[in-house]
Formats: C-alpha cells, structure tokens, sequence
C-alpha cells in the first residue's frame, strides 16, 4: 500500500471513529430505573393464615421452575421442573403435562432428571429442549457437565385427547 493511500485510508478510519463519539454523545443517557415504590399502609385488621394442612401442598410447592407450551392449539400443556434428587447431581426432575379435563386433572410425564433445560423450539406436537447435566466419570468418581439436546414428542389423538405416551429423542 502506498504511503499516501494509508494515511487516507487511516485519516477516513479516525474520521469515522470521531462521528461515532459525537453520536454517542448525541444520543441522551439511559434513565435512571424508577424508584422503588414506597411500601403499602395497611388498611384495615390483617387476616390470619394457617399453613395449609394438604399434603399435595409439598408436591406443589417443590416445582421450581414451570414453562407453558403456548403453541399447541387448544391443549393446555406445560413443562415443570421439581426439586429433589442428589443435589450434586442434577436435581431438577423434568416433566410435560397435559391437562384432560377439570375431573382428570392432569397427565404427567417425566422426561429426566437434569440441572436446567431451555426450551429451543416449539410446534405442535413437540418441543425442542436443549439439556444442562451432571454426569459422573465411573472410573475417575468426578462428576462433570454436558449440555445436550433432545426432542419431546407426542402425538395429537383425533378426538382431542392427552397423549398416552410421549418420546424423547437425542437431537443435534
């Protein structure tokens, strides 16, 4: 490159970078996020609540994450996770569930038991998940990490039923 064609290529570069800054500076500053609201002043005697004597209450209360599947017409399916297993290893028991009706309640598949899953994709009939693990070396006892992917599966019934079964597939 010749000497002159640098120094104009390098004088346009720092010309850029220049109307780069005084746009910045143009540009106003974030806004501070809003204060936090003040807190509430009671208004009337407060209601005294018992813990809840149901047991199905402890079921309820270890789900720790919950995903709805919005992409599957007019049933009513979500993906949970509840805590429980060795924590060292994984811990997050993984489930779809489908609901049948306000009599049947819902029914529940368990797909794994893994550290957290990520919901890549969905279509009707699926879901695309993408998989964080613990897995344990037998030879070494170390327990290290994996991420993978995999597909849950179900077929739709013509007459609007739940599913009777569902699959789950390694994907790449």
């Amino acid at each position: 490159m010749k000497p002159v064609t640098f120094l104009v290529a390098l004088l346009g570069l720092t010309a850029c970078d220049a109307q780069v800054e005084s746009r910045k500076a143009a540009v106003p500053a974030e806004q501070a996020a809003p204060a936090p609201a003040a807190p509430l002043t009671a208004a009337g005697p407060a209601a005294v609540v018992q813990p809840d004597a149901d047991p199905n209450q402890q079921w309820a209360a270890s789900v720790v994450e919950l995903t709805p599947l919005t992409r599957q017409g007019d049933r009513t399916v979500k993906l949970f996770g509840t805590a429980g297993g060795d924590p060292a290893m994984n811990g997050l028991y993984t489930h779809i569930a489908f609901v049948d009706s306000p009599a049947e309640g819902w029914r529940v598949f368990r797909i794994g038991d893994v550290l957290d899953y990520r919901v890549l994709s969905e279509a009707p009939g699926r879901v695309d998940l993408e998989i964080d693990e613990s897995v344990m070396n037998e030879a070494s006892g170390e327990i290290g990490s994996r991420t993978r992917r995999i597909i849950v599966g179900w077929a739709a019934a013509a007459d609007g039923s739940v599913p009777a079964t569902v699959t789950v597939t390694p994907a790449q």
